[in-house]
């Protein structure tokens, strides 16, 4: 079993409670008001800005040039690419600049935790910080589409979550976590555990702040 294989069971149940949640089967059926989703692209937006910042650790603590290369690469896929889905959404729900300024608690809470795993550990710590987002993301549009499609306003955010691109970039992240921590100790990979567990954890709560947009 890889690491992440293992990882991921300590997840499972946690990810799958998200597929339940109101805010994500209003995305998958349609019937999400779209005042609640334009709360969460704000905050989303909000959240992946400094999402970024948690990749730059990474590049300081890689120990390769190599790796260092991936998490500058990441760094600009989220600010580009990943952040081109929301400014569409934006200009569609009329999202002004001024209103991309105030992070709510769990945003600050759920963004701090990741920075603050990335300022003081290393980077296999850092990636399986993001992975929470990043796997679980995949995890939900997929299990979208094979359920049921998506809705023609939400199409958007779940095709580019369930692409193939989308799966690709998160399995470079999945093979990082496996060859750094290749000679991890017991209690090395139960602290990844607990930092994915969190970070899960604080999903979850993100869905909840967007479904009560606060």
């Amino acid at each position: 079993m890889k690491l992440t294989d293992r990882l991921f069971e300590k997840v499972q149940q946690i990810w799958e409670s998200y597929n339940q949640h109101e805010f994500v089967r209003g995305i998958a059926n349609g019937t999400l008001e779209k005042s609640k989703f334009r709360f969460y692209l704000i905050q989303d937006y909000l959240y992946l800005l400094d999402y970024a910042k948690v990749f730059a650790y990474g590049v300081i603590k890689s120990k390769s040039e190599k790796n260092m290369k991936f998490f500058a690469d990441c760094i600009q896929g989220v600010i580009s690419s990943e952040t081109d889905i929301h400014k569409n959404y934006m200009k569609i729900l009329d999202i002004r600049e001024d209103e991309l300024t105030k992070p709510t608690l769990t945003t600050t809470s759920y963004t701090k935790y990741m920075i603050g795993v990335a300022a003081t550990e290393g980077a296999a710590e850092i990636a399986v910080a993001v992975l929470a987002c990043s796997w679980s993301y995949l995890f939900i549009a997929r299990n979208i589409v094979a359920e049921q499609g998506n809705s023609d306003f939400y199409a958007e955010w779940v095709n580019g979550y369930a692409s193939d691109e989308y799966a690709e970039a998160n399995d470079v992240i999945i093979d990082l976590v496996n060859n750094l921590c290749v000679d991890y100790t017991e209690e090395q990979i139960l602290n990844l555990e607990d930092i994915l567990v969190n970070c899960s954890k604080y999903e979850y709560m993100f869905w909840d702040m967007a479904w009560n947009m606060r």
